[in-house]
């Protein structure tokens, strides 16, 4: 008889209880949990924010949120006071919700947004999607429910379908496309004034409506200062916070013996000080290290010509932890390849990073814009993924504006940098700070050739002067 398991999943195993771990063994597993956890921790963290707003609204007058079982919105483009999520955009009106598997489904409304792009991005707490509500998927007009997966009930009458989630907590931001006119703005309000989500008990079947022009401001506290992303994940309490983690989130198949060994990590925190000391700093090394560097797009994604890169598995990381975590930590909420190809940029065609101190322009030949079937843009941000305050109020440019100007040949040309281009150009150009920055290109509803390979963006080119 073999001795050999048949059992695959004891390819890794935790150890023998009561085993001892050596430092090193600790450090060495301890950065892998803290890779694989940081997205679970940063979702459960939002969570005990969110508890503790009373009424859908506005956090510190700024962002869209809520109680849990609710949606918030506004009703024009992020301001740039905006720290909740890095890479905000300014070519959709936003909601955020946050749901909690413990009180129950949710009821999500979706108005009829006729010919206008609209997508919501629900997902769990993994970050991983689980439900096409969009343009991308022809949904129709209704109310949708959002039910934990262990929920039995009966689905009220006049549901149109039911998503369900098996982790315990779930994020939904909605996204409604408007163009930057003031026309557009008055046409967008009676739609996503009826964009709403409220528990299941509050469901009478008919569609409610809220004025979110008037949406109510709730204190923030430190969630929407400074200059950076609010620091979701705390390295000196990621283990205390990893049982609940490991008991908020089941594994996958093929994932339980991965959770067999990082139970057997906070076993032998709880059990012994000196190791969780070990773990403690090891966290916190790993957050300035391992994590931190994929907060630069340069470090992240798949490499494309011109130094660019993207990725293409948003949304459905799966097992692929090194992309989750860089996502979230980069540019968390990106959305599924089907609803949004996305594009980074850190570097001019010479491969020098993107700085105030020159200017730049990033040319489309005639016909060959980004791909779309909804709508692209470019996205200029900073150092730390925010906008670039201006007096132009101008962070991004792309099918929502009705100004650019085209070459005579049909092209597109615009322009980065701190200093102005010549008056002709205006129209095209990003304001950049003197510092680091980067640019950004989304493509929502992407044609198969922003996903294949096909269509790349152009060079971003360093001008003389």
């Amino acid at each position: 008889m073999s001795l050999a398991s048949s059992d695959p999943s004891a390819a890794l195993a935790p150890p023998v209880p009561a085993s001892r771990m050596t430092d090193e063994y600790l450090r060495s597993l301890g950065r892998v949990a803290y890779l694989w956890g940081w997205p679970l921790v940063n979702m459960h963290n939002r969570l005990t924010i969110m508890e503790k707003v009373p009424a859908p609204g506005l956090l510190g007058g700024v962002v869209p949120a809520g109680p849990p079982g609710t949606v918030g919105m506004l009703h024009d483009y992020i301001t740039p006071d905006e720290r909740i999520v890095a890479c905000p955009n300014q070519d959709v009106v936003y909601g955020f919700g946050i749901l909690d598997a413990r009180r129950g489904p949710a009821v999500i409304q979706v108005p009829d947004f006729g010919d206008r792009f609209w997508v919501y991005q629900v997902v769990d707490q993994r970050t991983d999607s689980f439900a096409q509500l969009g343009s991308p998927y022809g949904t129709k007009p209704g109310c949708y429910l959002l039910a934990p997966q262990e929920w039995d009930g009966d689905v009220p009458q006049g549901i149109t379908d039911v998503f369900r989630f098996d982790t315990r907590i779930a994020v939904c931001i909605p996204r409604v496309f408007m163009n930057d006119t003031d026309e557009d703005r008055a046409a967008v309000q009676p739609l996503v004034n009826q964009v709403m989500a409220y528990p299941m008990a509050e469901y009478t079947g008919q569609t409610r409506t809220t004025d979110w022009s008037k949406a109510p401001s709730f204190p923030a506290g430190d969630a929407t200062g400074g200059e950076q992303e609010t620091q979701w994940v705390d390295p000196a309490t990621f283990f205390d916070l990893l049982p609940a983690i490991l008991d908020e989130v089941p594994p996958r198949p093929g994932e339980e013996a991965l959770f067999g060994v990082f139970r057997s990590l906070v076993d032998e925190a709880a059990s012994t000080p000196h190791s969780a000391t070990v773990l403690r700093d090891t966290a916190t090394d790993a957050n300035d290290t391992l994590v931190q560097e994929l907060f630069q797009f340069r470090n992240i994604g798949v490499p494309l010509d011109h130094h660019w890169s993207t990725q293409r598995n948003g949304a459905a990381f799966g097992g692929d932890y090194l992309s989750r975590t860089a996502m979230g930590k980069a540019n968390i909420f990106v959305n599924t390849p089907r609803e949004t190809a996305y594009f980074y940029q850190d570097c001019d065609e010479a491969g020098e990073l993107l700085t105030g101190e020159h200017n730049y322009t990033l040319t489309f030949p005639a016909g060959a814009l980004p791909p779309v079937k909804g709508f692209w843009s470019v996205t200029l941000y900073n150092e730390h993924h925010f906008f670039h305050r201006n007096e132009l109020d101008r962070y991004s440019l792309g099918t929502k504006n009705k100004g650019l100007v085209l070459g005579d040949d049909g092209s597109l040309t615009l322009y980065a940098g701190a200093r102005p281009p010549a008056d002709e150009h205006r129209a095209n150009w990003l304001p950049a700070p003197a510092g680091r920055f980067s640019l950004y290109l989304r493509a929502y509803w992407p044609e198969p050739a922003a996903l294949d390979g096909t269509w790349r963006p152009p060079a971003v080119t360093r001008t003389a002067g």
